[in-house]
């Protein structure tokens, strides 16, 4: 199928002090969070001053793409859109449009299926090309990528890095510990989300010969009765210090792809603090970014679509996912509602 343009789609982060609330309310609405919640994140992002990286860091992986389809091919303009925050999805669709393109390739930032990670942003897609109308260009996006062989061999060298910043004297037996953001039990229990992780958990562990590893969650945000996956980072943390299941950590945070806020708010602070206090050393791999192995897996996922008969790559047993996801898969999940007045 020919396609005249690559759009790469991600969250959206505020990029000063007066964006945070906006943003933060555009990222909650209708969900059932506590305003105090939300001021209480809000802090999160006045730490460093009101600005996320995620933006910045979605601008330099556009650069090293069009850099990587320059060189490579195919040579197609990649455009960016967000979920939540400036370059809005409308926004760019909008000048899609205008610019004559008919129909692109997606390159949603998350590399899992989940609601939120996957039928969310095509549910976005959608709603944007509904607002632009008529001559919208056609969106179709690049399959999820979490056991991609490029994605699997970057996590790993991250993850190499990260060991030798662990002091010498800590080295002999260091726990890897990979983190995901939680999501909602009601979310997991209708996708594959939680079976991706521990697919990616294993798969980096057996290539680097790791037998000390664990799965925990970070960033719940739901209302305090509504059950997320567990455990969480700090609670692990805990646990292995009181248990003494390790002589160090090292902290993979395996379902984001960049540094954003919540990697260097909930981990690089909070995480770190914990460990600090216990004590218990701790080193902190980086997110794959713009590692060339990650670029070129954009690329080849790419001319997947762009070149009929290419091989599908993937690693372990759950083979690549399809293209096109199925009409019932990662459904939205039921949110609870506040009682009205009674």
């Amino acid at each position: 199928m020919n396609y005249d343009a690559i759009l790469v789609v991600s969250f959206g982060g505020p990029e000063s002090r007066d964006d945070v609330i906006p943003f933060l309310e555009n990222v909650l609405r209708g969900r059932n969070i506590p305003r105090e919640r939300m001021l209480a994140v809000a802090e999160h992002y006045y730490h460093f001053g009101g600005k996320s990286p995620i933006n910045q860091q979605t601008r330099e992986l556009i650069a090293a793409l069009e850099n990587d389809l320059t060189q490579h091919g195919p040579k197609l303009p990649v455009y960016w859109g967000n979920r939540n925050w400036h370059p809005l999805l409308p926004e760019t669709l909008r000048q899609m449009k205008q610019d004559g393109i008919r129909r692109a390739l997606a390159f949603v930032t998350s590399a899992y299926s989940s609601y939120s990670g996957c039928r969310q942003y095509r549910e976005d897609i959608a709603r944007a090309q509904s607002e632009v109308g008529s001559g919208a260009p056609e969106i179709d996006k690049l399959r999820a990528f979490f056991n991609h062989p490029s994605f699997i061999e970057a996590t790993g060298d991250r993850l190499r890095d990260a060991l030798q910043k662990v002091p010498e004297n800590a080295r002999q037996n260091v726990q890897i510990v990979y983190i995901a953001h939680s999501i909602p039990i009601s979310m997991a229990s209708t996708c594959d989300y939680v079976r991706q992780l521990e697919e990616v958990r294993k798969v980096v562990s057996a290539r680097l010969g790791i037998t000390n590893d664990a799965l925990v969650y970070q960033s719940r945000s739901g209302a305090p009765g509504q059950p997320w996956l567990e455990p969480d980072i700090l609670d692990h943390l805990r646990k292995v210090k009181a248990r003494n299941l390790a002589s160090a950590v090292v902290l993979a945070p395996i379902s984001f792809i960049s540094d954003h806020m919540e990697v260097l708010y909930d981990l690089d602070i909070e995480a770190q603090q914990l460990c600090d206090s216990l004590p218990l050393p701790m080193a902190r791999a980086k997110t794959v970014g713009v590692h060339p192995k990650f670029i070129g897996m954009i690329r080849e996922l790419i001319v997947e679509r762009t070149s009929p008969g290419t091989e599908r790559r993937a690693l372990g047993s759950l083979g690549p996912r399809e293209d096109t996801c199925a009409e019932d898969c990662c459904p939205a999940p039921q949110r609870p509602t506040r009682p009205g007045p009674s």
